[in-house]
């Protein structure tokens, strides 16, 4: 019973890659999230429901769809990609980065919404109050509306982490399965699933899998309770 728990080499440079790509797009994505999450909530312009929608359609297309889009954008020869890559010699395509990217972009619209409902939830009045007194919108904000909504940011930085943890189709399609490199613990388990004798160690990951998206499950809910405690 002992060995069947332990993970072998392989195994375990597939978990820690998938740590780090995905507390990578968790962090990167948080400054992005928050001035989007603000967008949505307080925000009134021309292009508002096109934001909404273009942020939330990674949750409805296929992820397959979502990492070619990726590879037309950030491959070699993409819009993007290519100038990166000649210009400053950055490649993201077929490297841990651009799993990172991919994670970032399909954990993105769960991190936004939960900030959102977060930030809808408040209380404007403590706000206006704590600006006719003197403070700012960045004073206000930083004072009385993110302590506020601190609970509902940490629930949406758990969902991404956790969507880029359990993340699959984009980042395939658009960094491949190479291992040591943009082998993460989704692809790991396709790989194991693909040749003899690879069912033990892809229950393994499965298992290992299940737990890590179950304690972020908890985790989420249980700030998402304490957020609604707290805003009354």
């Amino acid at each position: 019973m002992s060995d069947f728990l332990t993970l072998s080499p392989e195994e375990w440079v597939a978990v820690t890659l998938s740590l780090r790509i995905a507390a990578v797009a968790t962090l990167v994505s948080l400054p992005f999230g928050v001035l989007a999450a603000l967008a949505l909530a307080r925000g009134n312009f021309w292009g508002k429901a096109l934001l909404d929608g273009l942020i939330h359609l990674p949750l409805i297309l296929p992820p397959v769809v979502t990492g070619y889009l990726l590879l037309l954008l950030f491959g070699r020869r993409g819009v993007i990609g290519e100038p990166l890559d000649q210009v400053l010699g950055v490649t993201i395509a077929f490297k841990w980065t651009g799993a990172a990217l991919a994670c970032a972009v399909m954990g993105f619209p769960l991190m936004v919404r939960a900030m959102r409902l977060s930030i809808e939830a408040v209380d404007r009045r403590l706000e206006d109050a704590a600006a006719t007194l003197g403070a700012g919108p960045i004073s206000v904000f930083f004072t009385v509306t993110l302590p506020l909504c601190l609970p509902g940011f940490l629930a949406g930085m758990v969902l991404c982490f956790a969507k880029a943890m359990g993340e699959f189709g984009a980042t395939i399609t658009f960094v491949s399965n190479i291992p040591g490199q943009t082998q993460t613990l989704a692809s790991a388990i396709y790989s194991f699933l693909q040749v003899p004798g690879g069912d033990a160690p892809a229950l393994r990951l499965v298992i290992l899998s299940v737990l890590l998206s179950m304690g972020a499950l908890i985790a989420s809910e249980a700030l998402t309770q304490r957020a609604r405690r707290r805003q009354g």
